[in-house]
């Protein structure tokens, strides 16, 4: 199935009214669209539904949390990753059979427990948006000590995290992955009706192998350096990280919680740090620091091609509302692992408009929002791999001017 590439652009139909409060045209400042949609997009209007309408396309009781049904997904998940840890230390017995077996097994224990643990992951995040219980200190609870087993400063990364999602694609709110600009690339400036007047050989060195090292590169020490020093966000001309209690990143009453957060990750590496010296940093690296890097894998590779494809308008402020940033983003198909990553990446779109909503009614929601959206619902099952590749080649930079901007390479 190919993805969708056209948008509806019949805005007279009732679906896609004017919203009330929420339309950028009610500003005072009128939306510049500095250029047509490139050709790649075809006939597009900004969406303007309106969050009532979405919400009420959704049944009901999408919305409602049942916490011990939220429990049983972190035993299960918690469960496999302490089976498979136990399968591990029998691979190296293995080689009495066939001196050749543990090289097999060790990197399929490497794949499966770090997708185990991505699932993991992805409970925490539930938490962090209160889609876990109905109570808040169960989903703190639950998000810390899960998070800080991944070496995840959970309040730090919960509070940036939600405003990740008030701001989607917005250009100067946003809180990753935001786009560069021409400007950031030292190119001239754009030539009127020419989408493709950029001297590509200024911008990148486009070969496969600077590509593959570049993304190599994102999916390895992206989300680390995301973290440490805020890399892919907005920039604040001085150093910003989720360990830096008074960063821009955070308002004041944040501070002791993100204090907090880096209390437990400095406990968590002390732990990690004492089972390298006892039991060895080969046995560490082994059956912790590997899964853990192919958790940063899937983080990244996932939350990029959400928000990182050619299809995907960025706003700026005259343009920019709730629910077209939360519109800006791709639902893709992991086959298997849709299922292990409880569907964060297959109903992105439905969590970006409604955060609270439990993961195990996202695919219902989902079914029910694209009734609605139509065209404006943006689905794709090219190989994830393959999009990987894609989207780091097209989407350099977007344009310095305009309220409504498009990926160029």
């Amino acid at each position: 199935m190919a993805p969708t590439a056209n948008r509806a652009n019949n805005l007279t139909d009732p679906q896609r009214r004017k919203p009330a409060a929420e339309s950028a045209q009610d500003s005072k400042k009128p939306v510049e669209i500095l250029e047509n949609p490139p050709s790649y997009v075809g006939a597009w209007s900004p969406p303007e539904f309106t969050v009532k309408e979405l919400w009420d396309a959704i049944p009901s009781h999408c919305f409602k949390r049942d916490m011990l049904r939220s429990f049983s997904f972190v035993a299960w998940d918690v469960s496999w990753a302490v089976i498979l840890f136990y399968a591990a230390t029998h691979i190296d017995g293995t080689a009495k059979l066939n001196a050749w077996l543990p090289y097999a097994l060790w990197p399929l224990y490497w794949v499966v427990q770090g997708a185990v643990c991505t699932g993991i992951w992805v409970l925490a995040h539930e938490c962090g948006h209160r889609g876990f219980s109905d109570y808040a200190w169960v989903d703190n609870t639950v998000g810390f000590v899960l998070h800080t087993s991944l070496l995840v400063p959970f309040f730090s990364w919960k509070y940036t995290h939600a405003k990740h999602h008030k701001a989607n694609a917005h250009m100067d709110k946003d809180q990753v992955f935001v786009p560069s600009t021409r400007s950031d690339y030292k190119l001239p400036p754009l030539k009127k009706g020419d989408e493709n007047d950029h001297d590509l050989k200024h911008v990148i060195q486009d070969s496969p192998i600077y590509l593959l090292l570049g993304i190599l590169r994102m999916v390895l020490i992206g989300w680390p350096a995301y973290l440490l020093i805020n890399s892919s966000g907005q920039r604040y001309g001085t150093w910003t990280s989720h360990f830096r209690p008074s960063s821009q990143i955070f308002e004041k009453r944040h501070y002791w919680f993100v204090v907090l957060s880096e209390i437990g990750v400095i406990a968590m590496l002390g732990f990690l740090t004492y089972l390298g010296n006892v039991y060895g940093i080969v046995n560490l690296a082994k059956y912790y620091i590997v899964p853990y890097l192919v958790v940063n894998f899937w983080l990244v590779t996932i939350t990029y091609l959400q928000h990182t494809d050619i299809r995907m308008p960025h706003y700026r402020d005259a343009a920019f509302n709730f629910v077209r940033g939360s519109l800006s983003t791709v639902d893709r198909d992991y086959g298997i692992l849709n299922t292990v990553f409880h569907h964060i990446a297959d109903t992105h779109v439905a969590h970006h408009l409604f955060s609270q909503m439990p993961h195990y009614h996202a695919e219902e929601a989902t079914r029910a929002l694209k009734k609605v959206l139509g065209d404006y619902y943006v689905y794709d099952d090219t190989n994830v791999f393959v999009s990987l590749y894609r989207s780091y080649q097209n989407c350099r930079f977007v344009e310095d001017k305009g309220d409504i901007v498009w990926y160029k390479h």
